[in-house]
């Protein structure tokens, strides 16, 4: 990184959205030497990555954390001064199921899981084996998922542990997702331990607001302009070449657009376009989430995750953050409803989801009363997670549009990596890295 420009010329630059990637690609260009603008539609940057307040804790919307193989993270923390602000923390995993917690996520919890036959749990150990030292995914690229484990692990495997996580994360599309998708996802987190028996997982200090502020206080420093409350609307071209971006603050001209936002919304944002490129976009599939925070004073268990597998639970898991980063006084726990953006859940009122929530919590730790909940909030994503299909490569339009000067990308663009920060950072960058004037 820090070279500069392709053409080693000097180019203006509008980013479109300051979520990790956009805010990455920003101090990026300016370390090459360009001029920068960041355009946000809302009034904080940070995107996935913000902050918000929970009753007096300043903590995630989406939560987050990094893994071992983090690498563009580690650099970027390097760079812009805060990789001392990185943790490392012994993290566990749980399962529950049968209506109870089982411990899971290593070779003595697996063999000891009585839901499944003995010949499963030898199959899924060794699955799990492989898929971690499994380098290259190019011969499961067009096989789906449920394939995949089938044939690996068999029908008990793939009914008790993979079906229910699916079926709720995925709802239609449960039975067409790329088997290298999960597999990346598998290797991330299988690989990020310091030993067989134990998971290791990093979070910064001050959580990724820590990330955001220190990105956005490099680039100011580098005297880019994030434009907060600012939203585009409009890419604008003339003869094949981009001229700037039309927002809610009037016309801002630029030599180069760079756009983050979800692909759901690139065809309206910019009509000039291709037939044929807005039809790949199009084509691109988002299931929405709902995202409910819970402040607890009472831990609903000893786990970072625990993945949920019974037929009368509606959530495929829940994430205590707190048994990642260490809270004061309180327990921070994730409910992801994962769902399509029309299905009726969506619109539940945040009461009744919550309501529902926590009556899953208090099914898990039996202990938890109501008086154990301090606040909880929603938080609603209509196109939170891209749907990757088996061929989903070859269904990527090109980050460099066929107008001149224009990229685009957002996270279905990681593949078969799954959304993260340092996947938006290494994007990001490459993307500015890229910017001819």
């Amino acid at each position: 990184m820090n070279q500069p420009g392709r053409l080693g010329q000097i180019a203006h630059v509008i980013i479109i959205g300051s979520g990790a990637m956009g805010l990455a690609a920003a101090y990026q260009a300016l370390e090459d030497g360009h001029t920068v603008e960041v355009l946000e539609g809302a009034s904080e940057p940070g995107g996935m990555a913000a902050h918000f307040d929970l009753n007096g804790l300043s903590i995630e919307r989406f939560y987050h954390f990094i893994c071992k193989s983090d690498y563009a993270t580690f650099q970027l923390l390097k760079e812009i001064g805060i990789h001392d602000r990185l943790r490392w923390r012994d993290t566990s995993m749980g399962i529950f199921t049968g209506e109870r917690l089982h411990p899971w996520g290593n070779p003595v919890a697996l063999l000891k899981f009585s839901e499944i036959s003995w010949i499963a749990r030898l199959r899924y150990g060794f699955f799990a084996f492989i898929s971690m030292r499994r380098e290259k995914w190019d011969a499961i690229e067009t096989e789906s998922a449920k394939s995949w484990i089938l044939r690996w692990c068999g029908q008990e495997v793939y009914d008790k542990l993979w079906k229910p996580l699916f079926d709720l994360k995925f709802f239609q599309y449960a039975d067409n997702i790329s088997a290298a998708w999960i597999w990346t996802r598998i290797k991330r987190i299988g690989r990020s331990r310091k030993s067989i028996m134990q998971e290791e997982l990093g979070y910064l200090e001050g959580g990724s607001q820590t990330l955001v502020d220190a990105l956005c206080a490099a680039i100011i420093e580098r005297n880019g302009v994030i434009r907060l409350s600012c939203a585009a609307q409009k890419v604008v071209t003339e003869d094949g070449k981009v001229t700037g971006v039309q927002t809610s603050d009037g016309f801002k001209a630029a030599d180069a657009v760079l756009s983050t936002v979800p692909t759901p919304f690139v065809s309206a944002l910019v009509p000039d376009l291709p037939d044929a490129s807005k039809a790949a976009y199009n084509a691109i599939h988002n299931i929405g989430v709902c995202c409910l925070v819970f402040k607890l004073n009472k831990s609903v268990s000893p786990h970072f995750w625990v993945n949920i597998c019974e037929p009368d639970i509606q959530i495929p898991g829940i994430i205590e953050f707190s048994n990642l980063r260490p809270l004061e006084d309180c327990s921070v726990v994730y409910v992801p409803y994962y769902m399509p953006a029309d299905y009726v859940k969506f619109s539940w009122p945040d009461k009744k989801l919550i309501g529902e929530a926590f009556g899953y919590l208090k099914r898990i730790n039996p202990d938890l009363t109501d008086s154990n909940l301090i606040t909880a909030y929603v938080s609603r994503l209509r196109y939170a997670q891209p749907i990757c299909e088996p061929g989903f490569l070859k269904l990527i339009p090109a980050i460099q549009t066929p107008i001149s000067g224009l990229q685009i990308a957002d996270t279905c663009f990681y593949y078969p990596e799954d959304r993260g920060i340092s996947e938006s950072v290494r994007l990001g960058r490459e993307m500015a890295g890229n910017i001819a004037s």
